[in-house]
């Protein structure tokens, strides 16, 4: 077992118990949308880099005991699952990519409707952002980092984040893409959000700004590398292994890195990502085992 498969062992429970209990207040036919796209699995990567980047930023790394510290940081962590999922959802509608898998079984929409789909995912947003709220309440130093909180994550999802990505990522439909522009979808629309997961984890545990800002960018090459892996596995993967179709994206004359850069040229793109990655941990003073897996972990999904 790697660091990263001993940590998640460790912190996924008590991770998927934290998201459970901020969808339970959701009632049907929402709540029953909302607990089966969460239930659908998935890595818990986003939530888990939270989680991670802040034993990173404690000095020494985080030293178990303080129970009341690590429920506030599931409920963070949870919050950043919960704006994840509410974006796949959004993204499988018929008005966007209209897939009819993800993660192997059918997409909320294609099972509660669009309507209900729709609407579930915008619950989702106010849950998450609920959420950050109610695990500030309970701790003074917490809450002095609260509206840092809230912005890093509502910017990562609107406008310039996830929301403004995937506008240009189905404008970029039909279209010759190009590198600059290819790059613009994905800081936006995948980048964003791993990044802001990354920075939530520093400001949970008081970092210093230099810190908070070497997570965020960590988290930002993370998440370029992510998602060049993932338009190859569109190329290369196996349906099976991969939970939905591959070959979509092709279909669907999507820019992506392997139709501007080639197979091996997106290869190399996401091996010097994750190289960037890696040189922004100097900053950290705490444990950056986890991190550096995650890199590896990503970059392991080529082959």
């Amino acid at each position: 077992m790697n660091r990263v498969e001993e940590f998640v062992a460790v912190e996924r429970p008590g991770l998927e118990a934290a998201i459970r209990r901020l969808i339970e207040p959701l009632g049907p036919p929402l709540g029953s949308a909302a607990a089966y796209a969460v239930g659908a699995g998935g890595k818990r990567i986003r939530p888990l880099l939270t989680m991670a980047a802040h034993d990173a930023a404690i000095e020494g790394g985080y030293q178990a005991g303080d129970d009341d510290e690590r429920t506030r940081l599931y409920r963070v962590a949870a919050a950043v699952e919960l704006i994840h999922t509410y974006s796949l959802i959004h993204d499988d509608l018929p008005c966007m990519d209209d897939d009819a898998l993800r993660r192997g079984l059918p997409t909320t929409h294609r099972v509660y409707g669009t309507t209900v789909a729709t609407a579930t995912g915008a619950a989702l947003q106010q849950v998450a952002f609920l959420a950050l709220g109610t695990a500030a309440r309970t701790s003074p130093g917490l809450a002095a980092h609260l509206p840092l909180i809230v912005r890093r994550l509502a910017a990562a999802v609107g406008g310039e984040g996830m929301v403004g990505g995937q506008l240009l990522d189905l404008e970029a439909e039909g279209r010759a893409p190009d590198a600059a522009g290819l790059e613009a979808i994905h800081r936006a629309k995948t980048a964003a959000l791993i990044s802001a997961a990354c920075a939530l984890g520093g400001l949970v545990a008081g970092a210093t700004p230099q810190a908070v800002r070497a997570l965020g960018s960590y988290g930002a090459q993370l998440g370029l590398a992510f998602q060049m892996v993932d338009d190859l596995l569109d190329v290369t993967g196996d349906p099976s292994d991969m939970g939905k179709a591959v070959g979509v994206d092709q279909a669907r004359f999507k820019a992506t890195y392997p139709a501007v850069h080639g197979v091996d040229g997106t290869q190399e793109q996401a091996r010097l990502a994750g190289d960037s990655a890696l040189d922004e941990l100097a900053e950290l003073p705490g444990d950056q085992s986890v991190l550096v897996g995650m890199v590896d972990f990503v970059l392991d999904r080529m082959h």
